[in-house]
């Protein structure tokens, strides 16, 4: 039997929450040949197939499913081993895909640093829907929308609305308000890695049909100061992450996005459970 290694089950867990070895590649940083060899050994190993590759989308078969939360549980356990048998505590690890904990962020982590001043917060952005959750990069994460993934537990805090972001050049820059039919007729600029904005966003009537594809906040706001497209987001993206060639404008009839914290399902840490009763308490203050 082939021996396993813990990047054979990173390796899967890219692919399973990514749906595309191509996209699960390029969140490992390794070629696409690497991550199907890696896919083929761990099911040579194990004996099963695990993926399907005879639809147009990859889809996890049912041994796959199985096999998805069992992964996602010893890449935690793997990584808690190692915390234990470090020397001093270690800090708690809390992701992001963008725009943390919005408003709430610094008094966040300014009444943590005073509640518990031996155990550093780093606050960590890392460009996946989970924010290096599943990969058990992180041991907690603030996430936006729905949460799919499996293996994970959530708390919503709090829920905020939605911008549009424009060109600052843009004739649509001035206004006081936009509404999803204002974006219809122009190229959307999707996060397809990190972001949670996608087409269904619109009614069918009214739906976009050209968009730019980024892999990184970063690119999306390259692509619309250059005005090769527009773009939607959560509110809290105006404050913590301005940029000279975007304005952002509120949008009236977008759904408000829930922000949530989350974790690993079943995973015990007491810091967790301090740092959600801590944000409860910050988001609650007037």
């Amino acid at each position: 039997m082939r021996t396993l290694e813990i990047r054979h089950l990173r390796c899967f867990l890219a692919i399973a929450e990514e749906g595309s070895v191509t996209r699960a590649a390029e969140r490992l940083r390794l070629t696409q040949p690497a991550v199907s060899r890696t896919l083929a050994a761990l099911e040579d190993a194990l004996g099963v197939r695990l993926v399907d590759r005879s639809t147009h989308h990859l889809a996890l078969t049912a041994h796959g499913r199985v096999f998805r939360d069992r992964a996602s549980a010893a890449v935690t356990a793997f990584e808690a081993a190692l915390d234990a048998g470090r020397g001093s505590p270690r800090p708690l690890r809390v992701g992001h895909p963008w725009s943390a904990a919005g408003p709430y962020t610094t008094p966040l982590l300014r009444r943590w640093r005073a509640a518990h001043p031996s155990v550093p917060l780093e606050l960590l952005r890392i460009d996946d829907r989970t924010a290096g959750l599943t990969r058990g990069l992180v041991d907690a994460a603030f996430l936006r929308g729905p949460v799919t993934a499996p293996g994970l537990e959530t708390a919503v805090l709090y829920e905020e609305g939605q911008v549009a972001a424009v060109a600052s050049d843009s004739a649509l820059a001035g206004r006081s308000g936009l509404a999803l039919a204002d974006l219809a007729d122009r190229t959307i600029a999707l996060n397809t890695v990190s972001g949670v904005t996608t087409l269904d966003l619109w009614p069918s009537a009214i739906r976009p049909t050209s968009t730019v594809t980024v892999a990184n906040t970063d690119d999306w706001l390259a692509a619309i100061a250059a005005d090769r497209a527009v773009g939607v987001s959560a509110t809290a993206t105006a404050d913590i992450h301005p940029h000279a060639g975007v304005a952002y404008v509120p949008l009236t009839d977008a759904p408000r996005l829930p922000v949530t914290l989350a974790w690993p399902a079943g995973v015990t840490d007491p810091r967790v459970r301090d740092l959600l009763d801590l944000a409860h308490e910050v988001v609650a203050e007037p």
